[in-house]
């Protein structure tokens, strides 16, 4: 196993934590608030959107697996990379979609597979695209919420969350 972390910010956490955790090759997913300038926030605080943080999910996953370039053209099926500070019904700096990275030797990836998506689309992406500064574990409530609260808000269609669980890898 070659286990790698990412995390991934997409819009609201409960979905996005639901969806990388059906992912072949993921082996642990905990949602929180990465790189914002507040030490240790709570979701309250997050909230008022003032402490510069992103809801975000740290995905631990097996990269022999799961390359970081299929994990990340997965992650960009959900989110709509064009829309600043918004997805779904969830609008806020909060909200911001981005990716950061630990090891600075995933920066290349990310900026290739960027540099892909953007290919997609005329207006310009607003991903995020920063090595990851710091990430404060939410609340225990706020972790595996959607497995918590099946009927949960969700973002994240639930077509594309049971989609994942059998999606084949070799044609992502």
């Amino acid at each position: 196993m070659n286990m790698r972390t990412i995390c991934l910010a997409g819009g609201c956490y409960w979905g996005v934590e639901k969806y990388c955790a059906n992912i072949a090759g993921v082996v642990e997913t905990e949602v929180g608030f990465a790189n914002g300038h507040v030490d240790a926030p709570a979701y309250v605080q997050v909230k008022q959107g003032d402490t510069g943080h992103a809801e975000t999910v740290r995905v631990v996953y097996d990269a022999e697996q799961l390359p970081l370039e299929k994990l990340l053209r997965l992650f960009f099926r959900i989110i709509d990379p064009t829309s600043f500070e918004k997805q779904g019904e969830d609008v806020g700096n909060q909200y911001r979609t981005g990716v950061y990275w630990i090891d600075p030797a995933d920066e290349a990836v990310v900026l290739t597979e960027l540099a892909v998506l953007q290919a997609r689309y005329a207006e310009p992406l607003v991903v995020e695209a920063l090595p990851l500064e710091c990430f404060y574990p939410a609340e225990e409530y706020h972790q595996k919420y959607l497995d918590k609260n099946p009927g949960g808000y969700c973002h994240v269609p639930w077509e594309a969350i049971d989609w994942v669980k059998t999606a084949d890898l070799n044609e992502i």
